[in-house]
């Protein structure tokens, strides 16, 4: 199963909805999308505007692959399920934001981090999708959670401190 989630953000993202709604049409793997704003109607896809956040953790771990838009919360999650997600970033040209923030971020989050793939050409999706399972053979798919380390880190000097 393909998991699809476009965010909450306002203005609609139907190139990547509209795109997975033609993959699925040719493809025998389920599609789920979260289309948001979006006003694209998938035909061969499940879909919501909205699904509870339970919900989506719960198609996140269900799914082979996540496709997300570029925004940080939308691919952290599944960076948190040990998914590498593909990432779409929404693009000004496109009013689907309202510059190119996503692209940027992206980009910059994928060379530090090595642990996303970003798709910047739409037309490259389909392929990355079909070649998915080797792209991400040596790629890590782990994130380092920083509040965790920190309360550790915390807890051995009170520990410290506290030694008589």
């Amino acid at each position: 199963m393909i998991f699809v989630t476009v965010g909450t953000h306002e203005q609609s993202f139907n190139r990547l909805v509209g795109y997975m709604d033609n993959w699925a049409e040719k493809h025998d793997e389920k599609v789920i999308i979260q289309t948001g704003y979006s006003t694209f109607e998938p035909e061969h896809c499940e879909w919501k505007r909205s699904y509870p956040y339970q919900r989506m953790l719960q198609m996140i771990s269900e799914s082979r692959i996540v496709i997300t838009h570029g925004g940080p919360s939308s691919f952290i999650i599944p960076l948190q399920s040990s998914k590498i997600p593909i990432v779409v970033p929404r693009k000004k040209k496109f009013h689907e934001h309202i510059n190119d923030h996503q692209v940027e971020f992206s980009r910059q989050f994928a060379q530090r981090q090595g642990n996303i793939i970003v798709v910047e050409n739409i037309d490259d999706l389909g392929n990355i999708i079909e070649n998915y399972d080797n792209i991400i053979l040596n790629m890590k798919n782990n994130i380092v959670r920083n509040n965790e380390n920190f309360c550790k880190n915390l807890e051995s000097i009170v520990n410290e401190l506290t030694k008589k």
